[in-house]
């Protein structure tokens, strides 16, 4: 069955449930292959013989008030190439997204992003079959989450 994909802005309202995340302004770059999410350290660790991250993240543009400390299992280790063609090794894991009234798991990568407009970039394999993009518009899916 053909379903009608939602149209996005090139910037939108995110939250990361599972992360603890209540909203993150996100980028929306189809651009990007890979989703990528801000972390001002991440500290890998085993438990139970499982390769887990601990990760801080301010989830607010230009600003360091707020913290948030995460912990997810690591997914995998890839060797990523930012827009600037530098490679840099990051860890990857799995969590859901939610945007508007759809929620879905996605692969995230973690690195700093204190440098970048914004704290999280959601790339095109995380859209993938969902959604369009408007390069025009902004918050298509709605207004900060509460």
């Amino acid at each position: 069955m053909h379903r009608e994909k939602k149209m996005l802005g090139w910037r939108e309202w995110v939250s990361l449930p599972e992360l603890g995340v209540p909203a993150i302004k996100a980028k929306v770059d189809t651009g990007a292959r890979s989703s990528a999410l801000h972390a001002y350290f991440v500290e890998p660790y085993h438990e139970d013989g499982v390769l887990m991250v601990k990760f801080g993240l301010h989830p607010e543009q230009d600003s360091t008030d707020t913290e948030i400390l995460c912990t997810a299992r690591v997914k995998d280790e890839r060797m990523v190439t930012d827009s600037g063609g530098r490679s840099e090794h990051r860890y990857v894991i799995e969590t859901m997204i939610s945007l508007g009234d759809e929620s879905w798991q996605a692969e995230m990568t973690l690195t700093n992003r204190d440098t970048m407009g914004f704290r999280m970039l959601l790339g095109r394999t995380a859209m993938a079959k969902r959604y369009i993009v408007d390069p025009h518009a902004s918050y298509l899916e709605g207004k900060k989450i509460k």
